[in-house]
C-alpha cells in the first residue's frame, strides 16, 4: 500500500487495514508511512497522492492533494484509529503530499513518471559518476530504468545520428540506491536567481516568491493532534 514504511512497535497490519479503505473512498494511494518521535513527541506521517497519478500528488482533472483534502482524511483516519485502539497515549497525525520533487522508490514509479526529470543516486558509480540526472523513459523488458539526456559519459562517442537524440540509458534497479524527481524550475516559469559575491546579502531574503500562474506548487500538509486510548 505505501512504498516506503517505517512503522517500529506499532500493529502494521492492523494499521494498514485501518487506512486502505481510507484512502480508497478518498481515490488516493499511499507513498510513505512514518512512525517517528520528533520534538514535539510522537507523529505518524502519511504522505499519499491521487492514484494513478501521472503528475506527483495530482490525478489529471481532480483537485489533487490539497489541505482540504489532507484535513479530510484525516478526520476519517483519525476516528477509524479510535474505534480500533491503535495507539495509546498523545501522537499527531500529519497528512500531506509528497510535493513536486516527490521521492521514487518502486519500478512502477519510474514508470509512471516517465518523461520527468530525475536524479538517481547510484549504489556504485558507472563510468565514474555516482549521481545522473535525466528525463525518465520508462522501464525495459528486463526491469532496467531507462534514462534518457542523463549527464553520464558514454563508452563510445555518439554518431551525428545519436547526437541529437541519443539512446536512454538502462541502469538495473538494484544499483539505484536513491531517486526522486527534480523541478525544472525555468520551465515552470522560474527565472535563475542570480550568483552572489561572498559577503553578500540578498535583499529577497525572508519574502516569498511570487507564483507563476498556471503552476502548481506542492499542497500544504494537515496536521492534528490525537489522543490515543488506553
Amino acid at each position: 500500500m505505501f512504498a516506503h514504511e517505517k512503522l517500529p512497535g506499532l500493529p502494521r497490519q492492523r494499521l494498514l487495514d485501518a487506512i486502505e479503505p481510507v484512502l480508497r473512498a478518498h481515490g488516493l494511494a499511499g507513498v510513505e508511512i512514518v512512525w517517528r518521535t520528533d520534538g514535539q513527541g510522537r507523529v505518524l506521517y502519511l504522505t499519499l497522492e491521487s492514484a494513478n497519478a501521472a503528475e506527483p500528488g495530482v490525478a489529471p482533472g481532480a483537485e489533487g492533494v490539497t489541505l482540504e483534502v489532507c484535513s479530510r482524511v484525516s478526520r476519517d483516519l483519525s476516528t477509524a484509529f479510535d474505534v480500533l485502539e491503535l495507539f495509546e497515549g498523545n501522537y499527531r497525525l500529519e497528512v500531506g503530499s509528497p510535493g513536486l520533487e516527490r521521492r521514487l522508490y518502486t519500478l512502477g514509479d519510474y514508470q509512471r513518471f516517465a518523461g520527468k526529470l530525475a536524479k538517481l543516486k547510484l549504489a556504485s558509480p558507472i563510468a565514474g559518476q555516482s549521481v545522473l540526472t535525466g528525463t525518465l523513459a520508462g522501464v525495459d523488458a528486463e526491469g532496467r530504468v531507462l534514462l534518457a539526456s542523463d549527464d553520464a559519459p558514454r563508452s563510445e562517442p555518439p554518431s551525428d545520428a545519436s547526437a541529437e537524440n541519443p539512446a536512454p540509458r538502462a541502469i538495473a534497479f538494484d544499483q539505484i540506491r536513491s531517486g526522486q524527481l527534480v523541478v525544472d524550475w525555468q520551465e515552470m516559469g522560474f527565472s535563475p536567481m542570480p550568483r552572489q559575491r561572498a559577503g553578500q546579502r540578498s535583499a529577497a531574503k525572508g519574502k516569498l516568491m511570487p507564483t507563476p500562474r498556471g503552476s502548481q506548487l506542492p499542497a500544504a500538509r494537515g496536521s492534528q493532534m490525537r489522543t490515543g486510548r488506553k
